[in-house]
């Protein structure tokens, strides 16, 4: 990659839950300005990947807040410190530099960073992948686990597998939108019974009564080729019968799943899979990395939001002192600094 390619940053953060956008906001407070890359497709971490709609009462202020609600808060909290955002990405080498700072590389992209802020939760999330014998040969050909845009598949024969969310929305989208309507959509799931939203499965009902898409139950237990290209899948329904669908690509949303990935490559201290932190700055054993939320662990630790909160906080106070030693240190709130005041917008 090209050095024009290489962004140059005073803070990275690596996850983009509630920890990792609470980091940038303490960040912003300390007038740095932060870099996020995440995995995902969007902000919110576990919050918007496996609960966006169950009630987290835990949050100081709110009753109660859904996943999805408490990432749009902070989202907005955010929005005037102006973060830069950089989605399905996985950071897989982090390497010291002669002058310091860290060069950190997703496959598609290189920063420097003179301080990293490790908030991945438990690991990155990734798609569950469907085990099959030769599927995985066809993958990015014809063997999808997220798709952008959709419209990469109009005018195909798709399959669909899932049951949740991902899936249905998938499938409607495909089979609903002009712009990106496939020729054939089959919605293949276990059983005849899907987890999605209420407006989700009545415009699945419409599509299905229409017949723009079709529904089976049953799993895939095989696959077909032709001429080194996947033309089918062959699946065991609930029945105990074997029938092959006949496709021209194959859509797999089975949801995802948390893998520590890269991290334990990094040469960061751990224990038991996680980062071991000084619970003072939360930096780790390599100087201006810290690590905070789900990611580290230290005598007393407790996996909450509202822990990661304070973590993360700490990591910026920690963090604006090693950046700037010549800083006078003096703590500054943001009811009486004028100048945090500006940055946020308060009158």
């Amino acid at each position: 990659m090209p050095e024009s390619a290489v962004i140059h940053t005073d803070a990275l953060v690596i996850g983009a839950g509630p920890v990792g956008l609470f980091e940038v906001f303490q960040l912003g407070l300390q007038g740095i300005h932060t870099h996020v890359v995440d995995v995902l497709d969007q902000a919110g971490g576990q919050c918007i990947a496996l609960y966006p709609d169950k009630p987290i009462y835990d949050i100081p202020g709110l009753p109660y807040s859904t996943g999805r609600e408490l990432t749009q808060r902070l989202l907005e909290q955010i929005a005037p410190f102006k973060p830069e955002f950089h989605f399905n990405q996985q950071v897989g080498q982090v390497n010291r530099q002669a002058d310091g700072r860290w060069l950190v590389a997703t496959p598609v992209q290189q920063f420097l960073t003179r301080a990293l802020f490790i908030a991945a939760g438990v690991g990155a999330f990734v798609p569950k992948e469907l085990k099959v014998d030769g599927l995985a040969a066809f993958t990015g050909m014809q063997l999808w686990y997220r798709l952008n845009p959709p419209d990469l598949l109009k005018g195909q024969q798709v399959v669909v597998v899932g049951g949740e969310d991902a899936a249905v929305e998938y499938a409607i989208a495909l089979a609903a939108n002009e712009s990106q309507r496939a020729q054939r959509v089959t919605l293949l799931h276990r059983r005849d019974v899907l987890l999605a939203s209420p407006a989700a499965l009545a415009q699945l009902a419409e599509l299905r009564a229409s017949g723009r898409i079709r529904f089976v139950a049953g799993q895939v237990t095989g696959i077909q080729t032709r001429a080194d290209r996947l033309s089918g899948v062959v699946i065991n329904t609930p029945d105990d019968q074997s029938l092959t669908l006949a496709l021209d690509a194959l859509l797999v949303c089975q949801g995802i799943s948390p893998k520590l990935g890269p991290i334990a490559q990094w040469g960061l201290a751990m224990e038991r899979k996680q980062l071991s932190v000084d619970p003072a700055s939360f930096a780790t054993n390599a100087p201006g990395i810290y690590a905070v939320g789900d990611i580290n662990t230290y005598p007393g630790k407790k996996k909450l939001i509202l822990c990661g909160f304070h973590e993360a906080t700490l990591a910026a106070f920690a963090a604006a002192s090693y950046l700037n030693p010549q800083a006078s240190g003096v703590l500054q709130y943001t009811t009486s600094s004028a100048l945090l005041q500006q940055r946020l917008g308060v009158q």
